[in-house]
């Protein structure tokens, strides 16, 4: 029997059982749509939260911190030091990383501080940052540029560059601080009791441009408040940094594994060294361990769907007892049976599986436009945002696909098996 008949064959006896058949098809569909839709929303909330995290890092900086930090700490390589150890890090500091390895291009400290910004009637929380303007506006070239005004490169003390956050809120065209506008920075001094909040005027000299992305690790935001690094010093009472950034001549891993160590040492095992790179290989880690975790959940459903198929195969075995032994009667071969109803499965997991995937991309798209994911004034996000777009890679694509069909035929083999074996004498008293 020719293939093209056997699949004539297989389809003609799942279009005389439709509900039946329609019912065991739904149950791979499930499956289907649950595995792609979960893939798809992950792998789409992986890709924005990397191009975030990508906004305004780059692969050839270090972070260094004291002690041990939260979030990513540890990952290129992390000293023994604790909070507790009472180690800090000085401003001056980076005159000593930048003799450390010819590897090292330049160091800039970054001093910061949650406090607030007003002009007139108008206070707003902001996120200030004390930074030397001109190094790191050559180490951000990309992001820490003015979109309305310039950023001097030998600032006066009163001058500050503001994040497009903190120029328009909302968002909507409502400016509340524009360039060469007076506004008062304004801080909670905790090193003297009774507390007191301090507080001074400046002048603004540029806002940025948007730039998206996560507030982290001194890199430019939207949410920022940007003064001189003297001027940080001086109003903030401190000569200590929050962070160190090194700029290294090349990106590449031998480098950054080098430096890492040269830095480490040299501090003691005091300090805590992140790269960019190492961030984003632990996010891929940590997303690829999640969606191996969410495909096995919905895997179950797809399984249930199996022992579905195998019970619709036995049943329909017992149906068509007295049709095999006729076949078989009639010449017809046991591998040509066990080929018929292996068709059968394959054509329902196919079925299935297609309309399991159009439906998972269908429900990952529709959550997407929903709204799923960081919005607005979120803690993780510098206040812009961003959405999840989800994503169906050829791999998700194909695999899926693949999947329907081979537990499709795993669980018809047994009741194909059977089908084969039986003897046309004892299939024709059958009844």
């Amino acid at each position: 029997m020719k293939i093209r008949d056997i699949f004539g064959y297989s389809f003609s006896a799942i279009k005389l059982r439709k509900l039946r058949s329609g019912l065991t098809i739904l149950g791979v569909v499930i499956g289907i749509a649950a595995i792609v839709a979960l893939l798809s929303i992950t792998q789409g909330l992986q890709s924005s939260i990397t191009q975030e995290f990508t906004t305004g890092l780059s692969a050839d900086t270090l972070t260094v911190t004291s002690g041990s930090s939260s979030g990513f700490s540890g990952i290129v390589r992390s000293g023994t030091g604790t909070a507790s150890s009472g180690f800090k890090l000085y401003v001056n500091y980076t005159q000593d990383i930048v003799g450390l390895s010819p590897g090292i291009d330049s160091a800039l400290a970054v001093i910061q501080r949650n406090g607030y910004i007003r002009s007139g009637n108008i206070t707003q929380k902001a996120t200030i940052i004390g930074v030397d303007y001109s190094q790191y506006a050559n180490l951000y070239s990309s992001t820490f540029v003015a979109e309305i005004g310039t950023i001097p490169l030998n600032p006066l003390n009163d001058t500050i560059v503001i994040g497009q956050q903190v120029s328009d809120p909302s968002q909507n065209g409502t400016v509340l601080f524009s360039v060469n506008s007076v506004a008062q920075i304004l801080w909670t001094n905790t090193l003297s009791l009774p507390l007191r909040n301090d507080t001074y005027s400046s002048q603004v000299a540029a806002i940025l441009k948007p730039i998206g992305g996560f507030n982290v690790g001194g890199v430019p935001s939207d949410s920022g408040v940007y003064i001189p690094i003297s001027q940080a010093q001086s109003f903030f009472g401190t000569t200590e940094c929050d962070s160190i950034i090194v700029k290294l001549k090349t990106s590449d891993q031998t480098t950054i594994d080098n430096v890492s160590k040269v830095i480490t040492d040299y501090f003691g095992n005091e300090v805590t060294v992140q790269s960019a790179t190492a961030v984003l290989n632990t996010m891929s880690t940590v997303f690829s361990t999640l969606q191996l975790f969410l495909v096995g959940i919905a895997a179950i459903s797809l399984l249930v769907a199996g022992i579905g198929i195998m019970n619709i195969m036995i049943v329909s075995l017992m149906e068509r007892t007295r049709e095999i032994g006729v076949l078989k009667a009639l010449g017809m071969k046991s591998r040509t049976v066990l080929s018929i109803f292996l068709c059968e499965a394959v054509i329902i997991g196919l079925i299935g599986a297609v309309i399991g995937i159009a439906s998972g991309w269908g429900l990952a798209s529709l959550v997407g436009r929903g709204g799923l994911g960081f919005g607005p004034g979120s803690a993780l996000t510098n206040g812009s945002g961003f959405a999840i777009n989800p994503v169906l890679t050829p791999t998700v694509f194909l695999g899926a696909l693949a999947f329907g069909i081979v537990v499709s035929i795993v669980f018809a083999l047994y009741p194909a098996w059977r089908a084969s074996k039986i003897r046309p004498s004892e299939a024709m008293r059958y009844e």
